[in-house]
């Protein structure tokens, strides 16, 4: 899956992306390995809706 095929919307890449970090114990590094896209890619286009990635807790805040 490449990041067009994730949701284009940023609300729903960012509930997308925070619920298969919870739900599969994922790192954002390894989510991105999983759908085979740039973690960069997926930090850039929920920083435009200013969201930034807590690694700490795994999900963007």
């Amino acid at each position: 899956m490449s990041i067009e095929n994730m949701p284009k919307d940023p609300m729903m890449l960012l509930s997308f992306v925070n619920t298969r970090m919870r739900d599969d114990a994922l790192t954002l590094e390894e989510l991105a390995a999983q759908f085979d896209v740039d973690a960069d890619e997926i930090i850039s286009k929920l920083a435009a809706i200013d969201y930034t990635y807590d690694a700490e807790n795994r999900r963007f805040v």
